[in-house]
């Protein structure tokens, strides 16, 4: 299974995500890692991560945690296994940090391409499950400036890659689930 939880900003994707390596760490023999992309660049991130770090302690305690802002699909290439969920939260910020990084230039465009068409291919060749969380920000109004539109572009690219490379794409709103896409695995 290859699944990409999207939505928009405490819809509720990333539950429901941990809702999934819930229930496959129910079966014996298998385990479960989170990979965060979450770099804390203010206050107020810092204690969004916190609070996050702090619900998957409590709603699943043997979800193993690694933070990897930038080499993302290398991670997953290193990570997945058939006995193992692979959970990602979330490509947003993952973009973030290669589009507006808070400590260096962003990528150029054919930088993020390939980029983001390497992430694509190691959802496509995971050994095991995967499961992706990311934003829904093409609901809204158009940027008012370029660096703006050029990431809501960039993102909406990325989950649409993404997506055609899982079995299985679902909307959260409102906490509610709705499935975009179902494939044979």
């Amino acid at each position: 299974m290859r699944e990409l939880i999207v939505g928009g900003i405490r819809s509720g994707k990333s539950a429901a995500a941990l809702a999934r390596a819930r229930r496959w760490l129910q079966e014996p023999g298998h385990d479960a890692t989170l990979v965060a992309t979450a770099i804390a660049g203010d206050a107020a991130l810092a204690a969004r991560i916190a609070r996050h770090r702090a619900e998957r302690a409590r709603l699943v305690p043997q979800l193993a945690t690694i933070e990897e802002a930038h080499a993302l699909p290398e991670a997953l290439d290193r990570l997945c296994a058939r006995s193992r969920l692979v959970l990602v939260d979330c490509l947003t910020l993952w973009a973030a940090n290669a589009l507006a990084p808070l400590d260096g230039p962003p990528l150029h465009d054919a930088a993020w391409q390939a980029r983001a068409q390497a992430l694509a291919q190691a959802v496509r060749n995971a050994a095991g499950p995967v499961v992706l969380v990311s934003n829904e920000i093409g609901l809204g109004i158009i940027g008012a400036d370029a660096a703006t539109r050029r990431f809501a572009d960039a993102l909406g690219e990325l989950n649409q890659r993404v997506a055609a490379a899982c079995t299985r794409v679902t909307l959260c709103v409102a906490g509610c689930e709705l499935r975009l896409k179902e494939d044979a695995c």
